[in-house]
């Protein structure tokens, strides 16, 4: 391949293809986009009206415009019906989608920065250091309270940030970070994390069961008060990520390529991988260790939009708010009145998916 062909984003290089005649049989991005939107939007809606309580799509929609003051109706539904939506299901949907387009765009970032598809949200340490934070506060029975909210997942958030931040500085060689010497520190200081929480959970007898359930991942109980936590780092982080795409399709090329084309190389990893872990750590501390959504949506994804970052990252989004979403719903009803951990879904449907791309790749296929 030419210098040139080399230095073309994956965007440009498809438009020459168009202009010598080879038509892209993957569908138009806005339309995938749009289907993905309208898929979430389907998921939230089924969110919402899945439980115990039946209160069907319809009454929900109908719930919703009134409250939004877009629909003028009499209510056909009584209060209760109406907490049960309001004040338990729609605060999990809604935290469910925040949760899963965090995991999901943080994971398609860290696999274009780190331009391998194996790479996921957690690969800076971030599910065993939030676990870690979550089963002090629980084991030492921290009591205090933030804008509502416990010290759990304030716990989870704090130990998910401090691990990126150590993560990043053990990796540091004279202002300089090795992509390969992020990953390895990444998995190493994610082993120790995990050893010292297990060694929490046998000090904490007690409290075992109680730490064991949140590591496994969930949105049981989740309120509002979580939303409103969750909400600004996640968006902060997502929005950072999705104005990087132009320099992650340039980091595809490599980063000697990447930088003659202009990109400030470790400023832009710096900037993804800071966006990433604070959304990240926060998608951990709301619905616990949630694994498998980071790797297995944004590949997903990638295999039908191709390796564009401006269409990559938006389909990432929603994708993973779908997902999560459906997992949920599994977890609630699979069993019945009794809900499962969240994680244990996430991670029947991600183990395979990562054992298949694991023998494909490794099969150079």
């Amino acid at each position: 391949m030419s210098r040139e062909g080399a230095g073309a984003s994956p965007q440009q290089q498809s438009t020459g293809d168009s202009r010598r005649g080879h038509r892209d049989p993957r569908p138009r991005p806005r339309a995938i986009i749009g289907l993905l939107l309208a898929l979430t939007l389907c998921a939230l809606l089924a969110a919402a009206s899945t439980g115990a309580a039946r209160v069907g799509p319809r009454t929900v929609g109908a719930m919703v415009l009134d409250k939004l003051g877009l629909l003028r109706v009499s209510p056909w539904w009584s209060e209760v019906d109406e907490a049960i939506v309001f004040d338990i299901r729609l605060p999990r949907a809604v935290l469910g989608i925040l949760v899963g387009a965090s995991l999901a765009v943080c994971g398609a970032a860290f696999q274009g920065l780190f331009r391998n598809v194996m790479a996921d949200p957690f690969i800076l340490g971030v599910s065993p250091g939030a676990a870690l934070g979550a089963a002090l506060a629980i084991v030492l029975k921290v009591d205090a309270r933030l804008f509502g909210v416990s010290s759990i997942p304030l716990f989870a958030f704090a130990g998910g940030l401090i691990t990126s931040a150590l993560v990043y500085s053990l990796s540091s060689v004279r202002s300089v970070v090795p992509v390969h010497t992020l990953l390895l520190t990444g998995i190493a200081v994610g082993s120790v994390l995990s050893s010292l929480t297990s060694l929490v959970m046998v000090l904490g007898q007690r409290d075992l069961y109680q730490v064991f359930f949140w590591i496994m991942g969930g949105l049981g109980g989740r309120t509002w008060a979580h939303v409103s936590m969750v909400l600004p780092y996640a968006a902060l982080g997502i929005v950072v990520i999705l104005l990087s795409a132009r320099e992650l399709n340039l980091m595809l090329l490599g980063e000697e390529d990447a930088f003659h084309l202009g990109v400030s190389v470790e400023r832009t990893k710096i900037k993804i991988l800071v966006a990433a872990s604070l959304a990240a750590s926060a998608a951990v501390a709301a619905a616990g260790v949630v694994g498998f959504v980071g790797l297995m949506v944004p590949h997903a994804v990638r295999l039908i939009v191709g390796p564009d970052h401006r269409v990559l990252l938006p389909s990432a989004l929603f994708a993973g708010s779908a997902t999560l979403l459906a997992a949920d719903m599994v977890a609630r009803s699979a069993f019945g009145s009794q809900e499962i951990p969240l994680g244990v879904v996430t991670a029947l449907l991600g183990a395979p998916f990562f054992l298949f791309l694991l023998r494909t790749k490794g099969a150079g296929k």
